[in-house]
C-alpha cells in the first residue's frame, strides 16, 4: 500500500506505534480492521520520518481510510481539521499536507507578481561584460531574477551562484531607486558563514557606485534566527500574520531546507516580497521531509523562474569528472577515476585509515601547543575533514571519532583524561539562540590562558568558535548546548562546508543511507583533494542507488 521502494523491513518507532493506536481507537473498527488501519498509519508516520511527505495508497487502503472517519473530506477546513488527508492516491498527515499545499499556493501567488524593468540590458552589459568564449548563464540568471518575485538559481560547485546573486542584489538596488531591505540567510551557521565570506569578497568587484555597494548587506543569519525560532515549539515569531519586513530574502544552500521550514519561510514573506533560492539541486535532500529545491526545479510551471548554471569557474579536473560520473550514476567510470590516481587529486586510500587521519590532524594540534592564535588553529583544522555516511557501526562517525582520539592519545598529541581536553573539536547539534550557537557550528576546546588559571596552573578549558563576521567567541564547555566530537562528521552535516581535502569513508556493507546524492554531496565538499575508503561493491551500489522521495509538490504546479 506504499509505493516507497524498500528492500529492508521497517523498524517502527514507539511514536509511530503509539500514534497509530491512538487514531485506531477512535475509528469504531473491529480488531481486524483496526490492525489494518494501524499498519497504514504507522507506515505514513514512519515514512514521514524517512523524508517522504506522503505515501501512496491502493484502492483497498483508500476504502478503509475513508471508512475510519479520520480522513479530512475538505482539506482546506481549518476549523476542526482531521488528522489524515487523502489527495488522489496520496495519504498525508494533515500537518504535512498543509505545509505542501500552503507552499505551492504562496509560490503561485508570487508567480503572478512580475516586475517591469527599464534599461535592464544596458545594466546587465555592465555587470556581465561579454567575454570571448564565455558561455555560462550568469547574465541570463540575473535577467530572470530581476523580473520575478520568485527565483531559483541552481548549479554545481564553482558555477558562481553567490557571485551571481551579489550582482543581482546590486542590479535590484539600482533599479529600485531606493534602498531595498534585504535579508541573507542559510540553513546552518556554517553555511551562513561561507555565504557571508563570499558576499564580502564579491562586493568589492562590483561595477557600481559605492552607494549601491553599501546597500548590499554582508551579515548572514540562519533561517531559524531570521524567522524567530521559539523552541521547543514548532512555531516562529514571524509568520503570515506577522510577516518579515524585508523586500527581498536570499537563501543559500536551499537543498538543505525541508518542506516545513520552506513553507514557513514563504508564509512569512511580506506581501509583494521577493525570494531567491540558491543551491545545488543534485545534492542531498533535507534531513527532514521533502526534497523541496529539487521538486521546485523540476516543476514545469516554474521553468521561467529557474536557471541552472553549468560552467564551473573553480571546480574542474578529475574532481569534477568524478562528481559528474556519480551524478549520472556511471559507477564503472567513477570507480575507474578513483583507481587511476592520475595527478593525485582523486584516489583511494589504501593505508591505515586511523593513522592517516591522525597525521592530518597533527598541524592544528601542534599550533595549539605553541599557543598560536585561534584563527590559525581553526584554519588548519578546517583544511581537512573526514566524511562518513553513517553515525553508528564500523567506519561510522562514532567509530572513527573514538579510534582517532585513542590514536592521538597514544601519540601524546592530546591528553585524553576525560570528555573535555585541549584540542577536542566539537560540532553543535542543537540550536541555542541565546548563546548564538547553532546546529552545525564547529568549535575547538583550548586552554585559555587569558582566563582564570586552573588548579594545576594551566589555562581554563574554553571552547572557541569563529563567527560568520570573523569574530571569535569562547564558552565554558558546561555552557554549550548538545555537541559531539568532530574528527569525523556525517556527509549530511558537511553540507554548506568546503575543505581543501576530504576523506570519504563508506561502510563495509550496503545500507539504505548510501545513495548517489550522498556521494555527490561528499565529493563536492572538496576543493583540491579527495581520498576514498570503500570497496568497489559498496561504492558501485551507492552510485546506482538514487533518493526517491514521495511528495505531491510537483503535481500542485500542474494544470
Amino acid at each position: 500500500m506504499n509505493s516507497v521502494a524498500r528492500t529492508e523491513p521497517r523498524s517502527f518507532s514507539r511514536l509511530d506505534i503509539a500514534f497509530a493506536r491512538f487514531l485506531s481507537q477512535r475509528t469504531g473498527f473491529d480488531s481486524v480492521r483496526k490492525q489494518a488501519f494501524e499498519a497504514i498509519v504507522m507506515t505514513a508516520s514512519y515514512e514521514k520520518n524517512q523524508g517522504h511527505s506522503c505515501i501512496q495508497i491502493d484502492n483497498e487502503a483508500l476504502a478503509l481510510l475513508l471508512a475510519s472517519g479520520l480522513v479530512e473530506p475538505n482539506p482546506g477546513n481549518q476549523t476542526n481539521p482531521l488528522p489524515l488527508v487523502i489527495e488522489q492516491d496520496r495519504l498525508y498527515l494533515h500537518r504535512y499536507w498543509s505545509y505542501e499545499n500552503r507552499l505551492a499556493t504562496q509560490i503561485k501567488s508570487m508567480l503572478r507578481i512580475g516586475h517591469s524593468v527599464e534599461n535592464l540590458d544596458a545594466m546587465l552589459d555592465r555587470y556581465f561584460p561579454a567575454v570571448i568564449g564565455e558561455t555560462d548563464g550568469q547574465r541570463a540568471a540575473a535577467k530572470m531574477a530581476a523580473g520575478q518575485s520568485f527565483s531559483i538559481v541552481t548549479g554545481g560547485p564553482g558555477t558562481g551562484k553567490t557571485f551571481t546573486v551579489v550582482k543581482i542584489l546590486a542590479l535590484l538596488q539600482e533599479l529600485a531607486g531606493q534602498a531595498l531591505h534585504i535579508a541573507l540567510a542559510a540553513p546552518t551557521g556554517k553555511a551562513a558563514m561561507r555565504l557571508q565570506e563570499s558576499i564580502g569578497a564579491s562586493k568589492a568587484k562590483l561595477p557600481c557606485p559605492e552607494a549601491v555597494k553599501n546597500r548590499i548587506p554582508e551579515a548572514v543569519t540562519t533561517l531559524h534566527r531570521l524567522l524567530g525560532a521559539m523552541p521547543p515549539s514548532p512555531y516562529f515569531r514571524y509568520d503570515a500574520d506577522r510577516p518579515l519586513a524585508y523586500d527581498l530574502v536570499v537563501v543559500d544552500e536551499a537543498s538543505m531546507v525541508d518542506l516545513a521550514l520552506m513553507s514557513k519561510l514563504v508564509d512569512a514573506l511580506k506581501p509583494g516580497g521577493r525570494l531567491i533560492l540558491l543551491g545545488d539541486k543534485d545534492q542531498l535532500a533535507s534531513v527532514e521531509s521533502g526534497a523541496v529545491l529539487a521538486d521546485l526545479a523540476q516543476a514545469e510551471a516554474l521553468q521561467n523562474n529557474v536557471y541552472t548554471l553549468s560552467q564551473s569557474h573553480r571546480f574542474d579536473g578529475v574532481i569534477k569528472e568524478l562528481a559528474e560520473a556519480v551524478n549520472r550514476q556511471q559507477d564503472q567510470l567513477a570507480w575507474q577515476l578513483l583507481s587511476d590516481a592520475g595527478d593525485g587529486a582523486v584516489q583511494r586510500l589504501d593505508g591505515d585509515l586511523i593513522a592517516y587521519i591522525a597525521e592530518q590532524r597533527a598541524e592544528y594540534l601542534q599550533l595549539i601547543k605553541v599557543n598560536a592564535e585561534f584563527e590559525q588553529v581553526f584554519k588548519a583544522f578546517s583544511r581537512f575533514q573526514v566524511l562518513c555516511s553513517n553515525r553508528q557501526g564500523k567506519n561510522s562517525v562514532a567509530d572513527i571519532n573514538d579510534r582517532v582520539e585513542q590514536k592521538l592519545a597514544e601519540q601524546n598529541r592530546i591528553a585524553l583524561s576525560g570528555l573535555w581536553y585541549s584540542g577536542r573539536p566539537v560540532m553543535i547539534t542543537q540550536n541555542n539562540a541565546a548563546l548564538n550557537l547553532y546546529n552545525g557550528d564547529i568549535g575547538i576546546c583550548i586552554q585559555d590562558f587569558s582566563s582564570t588559571l586552573s588548579a594545576d596552573g594551566g589555562g581554563k578549558l574554553m571552547v572557541f568558535f569563529q563567527r560568520p563576521d570573523g569574530s571569535i567567541k569562547k564558552y565554558l564547555p558546561a555552557r554549550l548546548p548538545n555537541c559531539e566530537t568532530v574528527f569525523a562528521m556525517t556527509i549530511h552535516k558537511s553540507q554548506g562546508s568546503e575543505f581543501e581535502e576530504v576523506l570519504i569513508v563508506l561502510p563495509e556493507a550496503m545500507n539504505p543511507v548510501l545513495t548517489k546524492e550522498l556521494l555527490y554531496t561528499a565529493i563536492t565538499r572538496a576543493k583540491k583533494t579527495i581520498k576514498m575508503v570503500a570497496t568497489e561493491t559498496v561504492f558501485s551500489a551507492t552510485v546506482r542507488q538514487k533518493i526517491e522521495r514521495v511528495s505531491g509538490l510537483i503535481d500542485r504546479f500542474k494544470g
